[in-house]
């Protein structure tokens, strides 16, 4: 690898992290200038460290190779931290130029060190030979059960990345690998640069069935935009998904339907269809190189499912049952649009507009109703009660400017556990949508948990799109976002919980680490949390029981909707990555794609192909984009488990059986068996069709 740079000691970027809890991220003092040389030394640094382990004289042993690979690169991954934050929370033009100039950079180095035919064979030797911490491998003590798994995981990601290749396959591999980390920047930029452009600008005249608290985020919005006296609807979904929900005006719908779908697909500079197939076409080209039939077979082969036939068998059993909802669910807001008489067939910038009727005429439940008690600091208030309660953690907040944020937006809790009081680390939340940050919601963490040497404070990152509200006023929120707070959260928990030795061992398998999100969403109609935090943003009382009755007799309301548009996502994602590319054109692979399912056509899906940034600004989810649902089982059933507990959602004994085998040992368990110890059992599919009040087979 070439272009690289010396330390550089003043680099803020690089510096060891200072101040309390071992040291946090100086994101006060971060410039971009110096992102550029401190990726550049970051990566000499690793690959010096890595040269020295491949180099080793004495016979490669765990403590030598493995445990050595996990303490390098501790400089690049200070710097990752602040790359994340530029390219998630706070991306600029400047900034994208540098990322479109690193990103493929990035991959050589990590080309180069997947590719060390020395470092491999030092980690293929402790893999075959199970050599131990003695340099003397003939009297070396067993790898414990986490250290082979361990060992597995380096192993599989070397051997699963190149490392087997021959000298010139190997080279195309290093080309591949740099030529999709250009594209997948290109793709993911692309969407955000359609996403800065607002989706609608509207007079006070075109705000009929707008909620008061949206019309106000609206005008702020337009007003830093500098049109003042208007009111803007951004181009992402916290925006637009309120106003398709309750704008009474169907012409301006369709417009800002148009613009959010059409993300990404314009025939623009923007545009990425082009793009999307030369992904696909690199990605079919690298997995052949390693032997496999397609990038599908290659990508779950280490995950739940295994098998594309296996992750798809379970679509196959929902999406008949989807479609047979949606059917119904058309039948009931036609009805509606008919009594009503503008003489309109329900097209898919309807939906959610005639949903609402059909919701509060059949449920008398109405979104803005329910809204009124779901203010976001009492939300946050409340999954601090649930970590308390069943992770044994407590959210303290950090107000002496101890802990440096990227943005006023930006506040910071230190975790501790309850029992002991010991610190376990730093919780970030960035709640509020603003330009240049990606949307929707995600969590992240900038340290990891580990204890190989000692235990590190965890630095982890919940951060949402939430429309800010106007000043003095509460941030009021749906139930879908609310939903969504707590699902992330439930990642947030994932890494405070963690007890692994080692960081390659925190996380998991793509298909299962959505188990523990999903599964916090259940907390969130506990009566403890009901009774406590979701309360009348102006009058403090509690949300009332008949309106939480209505609430749990609506839960599976407009559930053929939510499964149809994300199960066409997922069977999109996994046709894409089972097809000869060869001749692919995105736009009429999607088309024939979704007639072949029979897609309804008042919907569509949830992210569209050339929006699709889950699978094309990254591989996080390429392929795996089912793995919700394949988490959704596992959840649905460890809820049940819950729910029949003696105490139910709050049973101790059920909630340490929770903590210690879902969210403690991360990916050092095989996450089956780790469910198993859990539940006693494996998950069944009936538990989730249960859920989604479809048919159980």
């Amino acid at each position: 690898m070439t272009g690289t740079a010396p330390p550089d000691p003043d680099n803020i970027l690089l510096t060891d992290w200072t101040g309390p809890f071992g040291g946090v991220p100086a994101f006060d003092r971060m410039e971009l200038d110096a992102l550029k040389p401190a990726l550049e030394s970051g990566m000499a640094n690793q690959l010096a460290e890595i040269e020295a382990i491949a180099s080793n004289p004495e016979p490669p042993t765990f403590d030598n190779t493995i445990v050595a690979l996990e303490r390098s690169g501790r400089a690049l991954s200070r710097v990752s931290a602040y790359y994340e934050v530029w390219s998630s929370n706070m991306s600029t033009p400047a900034f994208r130029a540098v990322q479109g100039d690193m990103a493929p950079r990035l991959a050589e180095f990590e080309s180069t060190i997947t590719q060390n035919s020395a470092l491999f064979a030092r980690i293929q030797a402790v893999h075959d030979t199970g050599r131990g911490l003695g340099s003397d491998h003939t009297s070396s003590a067993r790898l414990h059960p986490n250290q082979q798994r361990l060992v597995q995981v380096i192993y599989d990601r070397f051997a699963r990345n190149g490392a087997t290749l021959e000298p010139d396959e190997k080279r195309r591999y290093a080309a591949i690998e740099q030529r999709l980390a250009a594209l997948h920047t290109r793709f993911s930029n692309n969407v955000l640069a359609d996403e800065e452009s607002p989706a609608a600008f509207l007079d006070s005249d075109q705000i009929g069935g707008l909620h008061e608290a949206f019309v106000q985020a609206a005008a702020l919005a337009a007003t830093s935009r500098g049109r003042n006296g208007t009111y803007t609807i951004t181009n992402t979904r916290s925006s637009t998904d309120p106003f398709l929900t309750f704008s009474d005006d169907r012409s301006l719908r369709e417009q800002v339907w148009r613009a959010y779908y059409s993300r990404g697909d314009n025939g623009d500079e923007h545009d990425n269809n082009a793009i999307l197939a030369k992904i696909v076409g690199l990605r079919h080209e690298r997995v052949r190189l390693l032997g496999y039939d397609d990038y599908a077979t290659w990508r779950l082969e280490n995950r739940m499912a295994k098998t594309p036939r296996q992750a798809l068998d379970l679509m196959d059993a929902v999406w008949p049952a989807a479609l047979a909802r949606v059917k119904a669910e058309v039948t009931d807001m036609q009805a509606v649009a008919d009594a009503e008489g503008p003489g309109i067939t329900i097209a898919p910038w309807d939906y959610r507009y005639y949903a609402e009727k059909v919701r509060q005429a059949t449920y008398d439940l109405d979104s803005d109703e329910v809204k009124q008690y779901l203010q976001l600091d009492n939300l946050r208030d409340g999954m601090f009660f649930i970590a308390g309660a069943l992770f044994d953690l407590v959210f303290t907040p950090i107000t002496d400017g101890s802990v440096p944020v990227f943005h006023e937006d930006v506040s910071v809790w230190e975790v501790t556990r309850r029992t002991d009081g010991a610190h376990v680390g730093v919780w970030y939340l960035d709640p509020y949508a603003r330009p240049g940050k990606g949307s929707g919601a995600w969590a992240t963490s900038y340290r990891s948990h580990e204890a190989f040497d000692a235990p590190v404070s965890v630095l982890g990152s919940n951060n949402s799109n939430f429309i800010k509200a106007a000043p003095g006023e509460p941030t009021l929120v749906s139930w879908d976002d609310a939903t969504t707070l707590f699902h992330e959260f439930g990642h947030a928990l994932h890494y405070f919980s963690s007890t692994v030795d080692y960081p390659s061992l925190n996380g998991g398998v793509r298909d299962y680490i959505e188990l523990q999100s999903q599964l916090l969403e259940r907390w969130l109609l506990t009566d403890e949390v009901v009774g406590g935090y979701l309360v009348h943003h102006e009058t403090g009382e509690a949300m009332p029981p008949e309106l939480v009755a209505r609430i749990r007799n609506a839960s599976t309301f407009n559930q053929g909707f939510a499964t149809t548009e994300y199960l066409a996502c997922a069977l999109m994602d996994m046709r894409f990555h089972t097809t000869d590319p060869t001749t692919l054109d995105p736009p009429t692979f999607e088309r024939e794609v979704l007639a072949d399912l029979g897609m309804p056509d008042q919907i569509v899906m949830r992210h569209r192909s050339p929006q699709f940034s889950h699978i094309f600004s990254s591989e996080g989810y390429a392929a795996g984009y089912y793995g919700y649902m394949w988490a959704d089982v596992l959840t649905a059933d460890a809820a049940e488990a819950f729910a029949e507990a003696p105490d139910g959602f709050y049973d101790k004994d059920l909630a340490k059986k929770l903590v210690d085998n879902l969210f403690a040992v991360g990916n050092a368990v095989d996450p089956a068996e780790a469910y198993r110890k859990f539940r006693g059992r494996d998950a069944t599919i009936d538990a989730l069709m249960r859920d989604r009040g479809f048919p159980v087979p």
